[in-house]
């Protein structure tokens, strides 16, 4: 019997038994023909009354013709009795009917069981409601999905060919579990997806269940937490439970880092409830009875933080890493995606690939998407490559907020900023190449210069990374240079904190210092989070400390000074890259090339202007400063305006 019918049924007889008070609360029907006192005292006089019944102030009464009536006794009347005997009307006096024992126990009951009913009303609702009401809060959450339920398959998944090679398996023992055990081999009982977010480790998962075509127990980490102590271990139990009913299956733990959390950590102590959900989960994958035909998934961003006792062999025996995807792993997710959308003949799904390193399996499915309305806002019925440029500009630079007014002068300024990020970057050795250079505000920034590399990269050369400092350095020093030191404004704060936190890496982290060494320093900090205490713990006395502030600052300068000089040598550049971009507000790499070439500079391709000659190059630039004219108002608050964020992947 479904719950829908069981609900029915209950509400059913609730009614009933409803009906059956409120029906022995009623007045009973008269018995007669309801007649007035007055009229009453008359008849008896007249000798028309043969009997009456006397209930109280209620008269029930029999005419001499035979016909009933009822009438109410309005007050005392004592000569109604000897009216009445002598008339020689039968008198008879009845007991006035009193409530039944179960009717008063009712009413005195009844405000006491309607609190009750709404204090239960409103625990069912505080969880979730759907069944699980105040006395299931012990029952799993997990939700099972049938083997016919789950159509994920290894051809939707595509980026992570070594973690598919790695659970594949996994679908043979669930297939064939006799091809493993007739040779003694064990499968894993425990799986850990370790990966970056977006990068497909819940698809995987599901893939493995759509494969084998077994049940698939679907949960989330947080799920088994609650405000009530003990509710999260009998989840656990529960849970397994179930998983036991229908093996051989798949258990999927989502964020599992949410209940996994190392033990000690913090100040909650041993009678924490995550604690004690833990402790039951380490159990139930290995304790003294086993979870035959019982297979755990998890997935997690931070295997950092899990207990050391559930990443044993035995409970997780497997670490899968789902990373960040290659060119050719990027390639095969945009097809995977681009078989729902229509495509134009000119989209190629490599050159997109080669355009967006460092995108995880979620970017480009948002990518496609973007790109899908691009074309949708244009009328257009087919996505082609222009939809996919812009789609990958917003998601990379920001979303254009073009309705933001700024003036000519602070306009002219951002020019130089993101004129200075570009020459920078473009002068210095083993730098990303320029991408796209933008004065038009995207975000919350006024102006963008992005950088895109050639490769993936996976480690960096301290030659780059200082690259790196003097490109971030180059807006801020060319309005220094153009404008003079007072009038530098606030725009370069983002870049200043990244430039610092690159260099004071590099010393205390990256062994790139040679004064400093290739050791490790630690700034002094609590131990809250992974550790056992909250004491602060002191890594390097005070001496070290002064060093490395030192070599610190003087990484900064050096790359400060050369970005200086690389500008003030190419002034020439700066003008006329200024000049670009107040013409055409956004500048692609071979317009960039143009400019560093000091060639005239090459308009869009969907530029569209008559009337203005193109910018000239940096040879036929006068270099003198336009004057500024008026300010306008400001549409944005002044946290907000920050010129020059050079983006870099």
């Amino acid at each position: 019997m479904s719950d829908m019918a069981k609900n029915l049924i209950l509400w059913l007889v609730i009614a009933v038994v409803l009906m059956s008070v409120f029906q022995s609360f009623s007045p009973s029907e008269p018995s007669g023909r309801q007649t007035d006192y007055t009229t009453f005292v008359q008849e008896v006089a007249q000798g028309q009354i043969r009997e009456v019944r006397m209930d109280g102030k209620t008269i029930n009464g029999v005419k001499r013709s035979g016909d009933r009536f009822t009438t109410i006794l309005p007050a005392e009347d004592p000569q109604l009795l000897n009216d009445l005997l002598n008339n020689n009307v039968r008198v008879v006096g009845e007991k006035p009917e009193e409530p039944s024992l179960l009717t008063s126990i009712f009413i005195s009951w009844f405000p006491m069981l309607l609190l009750i009913g709404v204090w239960i009303f409103f625990m069912r609702q505080m969880q979730g409601g759907g069944g699980k009401g105040a006395m299931t809060f012990g029952k799993s959450r997990a939700r099972l999905m049938s083997e016919d339920q789950v159509k994920t398959t290894f051809a939707d998944v595509a980026g992570c060919d070594e973690a598919k090679e790695d659970v594949k398996e996994l679908v043979d023992y669930l297939r064939d579990p006799s091809r493993f055990q007739k040779l003694g081999g064990r499968i894993p009982t425990g799986i850990l997806l370790v990966g970056p977010p977006g990068t497909g480790k819940t698809l995987l998962a599901k893939a493995i269940a759509g494969e084998a075509k077994v049940p698939f127990f679907t949960i989330s980490g947080s799920d088994f937490v609650e405000m009530f102590v003990g509710v999260g271990a009998s989840r656990v139990r529960d849970m397994f439970e179930q998983a036991k009913k229908s093996a051989p299956c798949i258990v999927f733990i989502d964020e599992i880092d949410a209940v996994g959390r190392q033990r000690g950590a913090g100040l909650g102590g041993g009678h924490d409830e995550r604690e004690q959900t833990l402790n039951q989960m380490l159990v139930e994958m290995d304790g003294f009875e086993g979870n035959e035909g019982v297979i755990v998934i998890a997935a997690t961003n931070r295997p950092d933080v899990l207990d050391p006792a559930l990443l044993r062999p035995g409970r997780f025996d497997r670490q899968v890493v789902v990373g960040l995807p290659d060119v050719r792993g990027r390639e095969q997710i945009l097809k995977v995606h681009m078989r729902r959308v229509p495509l134009a003949d000119d989209v190629n799904a490599s050159v997109i690939a080669r355009g967006t390193p460092g995108f995880s399996g979620a970017d480009l499915a948002n990518l496609v998407n973007e790109a899908a309305l691009f074309a949708a806002r244009s009328a257009r019925r087919l996505v082609s490559m222009e939809e996919f440029e812009k789609a990958k500009d917003k998601i990379m630079m920001g979303a254009e907020r073009r309705s933001m007014v700024m003036s000519e002068s602070e306009k002219e300024m951002t020019a130089y900023h993101e004129a200075g990020h570009a020459i920078v970057g473009r002068m210095v050795p083993e730098h990303d190449p320029v991408y796209k250079v933008s004065i038009i505000p995207r975000g919350r920034a006024l102006g963008v210069t992005m950088y895109l590399p050639e490769q993936d990269r996976f480690s960096y050369s301290k030659q780059h990374l200082e690259s790196m400092i003097s490109s971030l350095y180059g807006g801020r020093l060319a309005e220094e240079i153009i404008y003079g030191f007072d009038k530098v404004t606030t725009g370069a704060s983002n870049d200043i904190e990244r430039a610092t936190e690159i260099a004071h890496k590099m010393v205390t982290q990256w062994g790139l210092s040679e004064k400093m060494g290739p050791l490790l320093y630690a700034d002094e900090e609590g131990e809250v989070f992974l550790g056992r205490t909250a004491a602060k713990v002191k890594h390097m006395s005070d001496e070290t400390a002064k060093a490395i502030d030192a070599e610190v600052k003087d990484v900064i300068e050096r790359n400060y000074q050369r970005a200086k000089n690389i500008l003030m040598e190419n002034i020439d550049i700066l003008h006329a890259m200024k000049e670009a971009l107040m013409k055409y507000e956004t500048i692609d790499a071979r317009q960039i090339d143009d400019l560093m070439a000091r060639r005239d500079v090459r308009a869009p391709a969907d530029w569209k202007d008559e009337q203005d000659d193109k910018p000239q190059g940096p040879a036929a630039s006068t270099g003198e400063q336009k004057e500024e004219k008026a300010d306008e108002t400001k549409a944005a608050s002044p946290e907000l305006n920050k010129p020059g964020d050079a983006t870099s992947n």
